[in-house]
């Protein structure tokens, strides 16, 4: 299972307290124990009794760290995002045209998230239930992703592969869309991870192609 980041501290910055330690210690156990109940059981099944339990912890100290369950699971998708967003860093380098770099990001991104196929199924059901603030502040998690992914096609346009006139934002939001949507193949069609691939490998074509510059 992906581990979830645990936040670092800035060199020069006062080093902190025992207690802030230990509450950070107690919701990285919190967003863990969440994460793979979820993962097993689906959002409504892990129950804030259940998760505590599995952290070791009381249901007070779930209340003590986070509003409410919604609160929680919100953070286990944000560090899900950073998690991923490392990856996709540290895998970006070395392709040699954007099709290929977007193709190898979010073939990556199907495989950091397929084992956990319910986390994925809760938070897109989610995503339409929580309230205004909370999705205002999901996004801030996505808008990393998308940054990523404009980033490489913003590449490509100062390359010459791409056309000027792509809107990188806006191709940006339409893979995001595509390569989420397809999730419901694996879901419910039974789709391994080599189809998803696939499939995003033909949607980036069909987005880029009327973009590519002949060499």
């Amino acid at each position: 299972m992906n581990q979830l980041t645990t936040r670092t501290f800035v060199a020069g910055q006062a080093p902190p307290t025992r207690r802030a330690l230990a509450k950070q210690q107690t919701r990285q156990r919190l967003l863990l124990a969440a994460k793979q109940l979820v993962t097993e059981r689906g959002y409504d099944a892990a129950t804030v009794r259940d998760i505590a339990a599995a952290a070791d912890l009381s249901t007070g100290a779930v209340f003590a760290s986070f509003d409410d369950k919604a609160d929680l699971f919100n953070e286990v998708i944000l560090a899900d995002y950073a998690a991923l967003l490392d990856q996709m860093s540290a895998v970006a380098a070395g392709e040699n045209s954007t099709r290929a770099t977007l193709i190898k990001l979010l073939a990556l991104a199907y495989a950091f998230h397929f084992e956990e196929l319910p986390l994925v199924q809760a938070a897109i059901g989610f995503s339409w239930l929580r309230d205004a603030a909370v999705e205002r502040r999901n996004r801030e998690g996505v808008k990393l992703i998308l940054a990523r992914l404009s980033e490489v096609l913003r590449a490509g346009v100062v390359s010459g592969e791409l056309s000027t006139t792509l809107d990188a934002g806006l191709i940006a939001e339409m893979l995001w869309d595509s390569y989420v949507a397809n999730y419901r193949r694996a879901i419910f069609d039974g789709w391994d991870v080599e189809a998803l691939g696939a499939r995003i490998a033909t949607q980036i074509e069909v987005l880029l192609d009327g973009y590519q510059i002949a060499a």
